[in-house]
């Protein structure tokens, strides 16, 4: 390749196939990273702003009974924190439609089936977000190799030559280098989105736990108060 003819794109054309090969996975692999990255972000604003809906509600003086007659219509497109709130007051009346009076009894039934609700909720939220870890570690090592490879397969081509000088060594480190450079624009994205992400799901999953201790307070004075089925906060 001609030296002063050094563009990204006929560095690419001109690279050894086994770099093309890893230009085109890294390249594949910022087209997820990125698809990922936004599906995240619009995922994360949703679950904010249901969790806030919710919250709101729920601290508006609406009876529980209301809130969960309410949760259980609008389950497919409820929050994840009504949807702890559900699983809380769905065990608290199993409990007590099997005749089970024992405060200690009831509030642990519920306090349980709402952290198990937590952890499935905190999956789902923290789905994608280890492979934008994956790709934030790896993809500089796979550029690395091909960079590694593209100088091996140059300097084997220089191996015949009785004049070896920069213009001629120049194109091929080039086009070699050009492959770290698209695995650190893989990676560079990834690992800012993931630390943003891991910050974002951590305060949601706080958010969260504070409220089923909340509403479990609030069971355990209703309890204390009336022990038939609470009916306000």
């Amino acid at each position: 390749m001609n030296s002063q003819d050094m563009s990204i794109v006929n560095l690419v054309l001109h690279a050894s196939w086994v770099v093309q090969l890893v230009m085109l996975l890294l390249v594949g692999v910022s087209i997820a990273s990125w698809a990922a990255i936004f599906r995240k972000l619009f995922a994360l604003k949703r679950v904010k702003s249901l969790n806030e809906d919710f919250e709101r509600e729920f601290w508006s003086g609406t009876s529980l009974n209301d809130l969960y007659a309410s949760a259980a219509q609008n389950a497919k497109h409820a929050g994840p924190m009504e949807r702890i709130f559900a699983s809380g007051m769905r065990e608290y009346q199993k409990l007590r439609e099997r005749r089970i009076s024992d405060p200690g009894t009831l509030l642990d039934g519920a306090r349980r089936a709402m952290r198990a609700s937590f952890q499935r909720e905190m999956d789902v939220v923290e789905s994608s977000l280890s492979f934008l870890g994956s790709v934030a570690s790896v993809s500089p090592y796979v550029g690395l190799f091909g960079t590694v490879w593209g100088i091996m397969h140059a300097f084997t081509g220089f191996a015949g030559m009785e004049q070896v000088t920069l213009a001629t060594v120049a194109p091929g480190i080039a086009e070699a280098l050009v492959a770290t450079a698209i695995g650190l624009f893989a990676a560079i994205p990834a690992v800012i989105a993931y630390n943003r992400f891991a910050r974002d799901i951590d305060r949601v999953a706080t958010h969260q736990e504070t409220f089923i201790e909340e509403f479990s307070n609030i069971l355990q004075r209703n309890l204390g108060a009336h022990p038939g089925s609470p009916s306000g906060h």
